[in-house]
């Protein structure tokens, strides 16, 4: 469930204090302005232009083997200028951007969460528009571009075709993913799911039910191995799927950490929040959606958690070894826009049903000396999946395999 819509409302005020803050804190890198606009996105509906070794990738420059461990998370529902110059609420945030590489035109493939999810690992958001749990028999009509969405969305209007196909489609899809790109290129992976109960975990939501309250601090749709039946139909690789409790710290402390690291922290940690009974019951008080205006509680407690998790990648010993990268991302923003990037789809009359404005970054452990830089190329899910591949030679999958429909942000893990 997404939040109301008048809970987070980015203002003209918001939008330029993160213009100042970042005018001062990071030096502007001469990238040129952005190579296309969302009103010209080539992407559409459900379509995979490619699959995993259909094109052999490069990075750039010849010889480079890419990163030793990239360190993926993704966060939750927030437009750029919520996070970035919002100093009060998310004071760590900020600070890492003196430091990392900030991508200021990144968005949101499309809406709601699931499909970005899905977009992030497959290259393709798979035709949907819901948050729908995953299951061959799990089938849902688009919950966002339509007049029923309840928010900004209704602005711009899915196709009866899009509408129709979305309905059907199953959501337990059987294309390639990062997996098995990672697992053909010979490297290692892991996801950690906070406050999953188990490995390779089937359920939609955890923990359930809490003094009465029905408590989903885990959420499936946040985990988007969970819906390509390669990877939770293999028992090897669903048992990789593990809660982040017991595991992460483990795994960092002991410097067994896999070369990609995929992490989701639970809905009261990457800035999702719910409501406010639930929270409670949860024991995160400060989770839970206000009444009205922003979400100060839910933006804080993703900030510490950030805070503390990187804390942890950096002081492992896999850290200082090598060349290693973090990169943090929000799905997409609050639903008060629909901006797309390259990749994002384009439903009636052209309209572009994109995810909007949301914050990119990424923290390198080589070549930044301590000041980062602003990328402004135009961006989405599908630009840093293409942007892994390249640096890893691992082909393409389907939207990746197009300029057109991704480009490459391989500048952000080489500075």
């Amino acid at each position: 469930m997404k939040k109301p819509q008048m809970m987070r409302t980015a203002t003209a005020a918001a939008a330029a204090a993160a213009a100042v803050v970042l005018a001062g804190t990071i030096a502007q890198a001469d990238t040129g302005s952005a190579s296309g606009s969302a009103g010209s996105s080539t992407g559409s509906a459900g379509s995979s232009t490619g699959s995993a070794g259909s094109s052999t990738g490069s990075s750039g420059s010849a010889g480079d083997q890419g990163p030793d461990h990239i360190f993926y998370i993704m966060m939750e529902n927030h437009g750029y200028s919520q996070v970035i110059g919002n100093t009060a609420d998310a004071p760590y945030i900020n600070q890492l951007a003196q430091t990392a590489n900030v991508e200021t035109n990144f968005h949101g493939v499309t809406h709601p969460s699931l499909p970005n999810y899905l977009a992030a690992v497959s290259g393709d958001f798979q035709g949907i528009w819901d948050d729908c749990k995953a299951g061959a028999a799990s089938t849902c009509a688009p919950e966002e571009f339509v007049p029923s969405s309840g928010d900004a969305t209704d602005q711009v209007s899915l196709t009866p075709d899009q509408i129709a196909a979305a309905t059907a489609k199953a959501h337990m899809f059987g294309g390639d993913t990062i997996v098995d790109q990672l697992e053909g290129a010979g490297k290692s992976w892991k996801a950690y799911m906070q406050s999953m109960p188990s490995a390779g975990f089937t359920g939609e939501y955890a923990p359930g039910l809490v003094n009465g309250q029905n408590v989903k601090l885990y959420a499936q749709k946040h985990n988007p191995f969970a819906y390509f039946s390669k990877v939770y139909g293999n028992p090897t690789r669903a048992a990789k799927v593990v809660p982040q409790e017991g595991n992460l710290d483990a795994d960092l402390a002991s410097g067994n950490v896999p070369n990609f690291v995929w992490i989701s922290p639970d809905q009261c940690h990457d800035m999702h929040g719910m409501a406010p009974a639930a929270a409670q019951a949860a024991g995160f008080p400060a989770c839970g959606y206000p009444d009205s205006g922003l979400d100060h509680g839910a933006i804080g407690m993703g900030d510490q958690y950030l805070k503390d998790t990187i804390a942890k990648i950096t002081a492992s010993p896999v850290w200082s070894k090598g060349r290693n990268s973090i990169v943090i991302s929000w799905d997409e923003n609050d639903y008060s826009g629909n901006s797309g990037g390259p990749g994002s789809p384009v439903g009636l009359n052209g309209g572009v049903l994109g995810g909007g404005d949301a914050p990119m970054m990424v923290l390198n452990n080589q070549g930044n000396d301590q000041k980062g830089h602003q990328v402004t190329t135009l961006a989405d899910h599908y630009s840093v999946l293409a942007t892994i591949e390249k640096l890893w030679h691992m082909g393409c999958l389907a939207n990746t395999c197009s300029p057109a429909t991704s480009g490459s942000l391989e500048e952000m893990f080489h500075q």
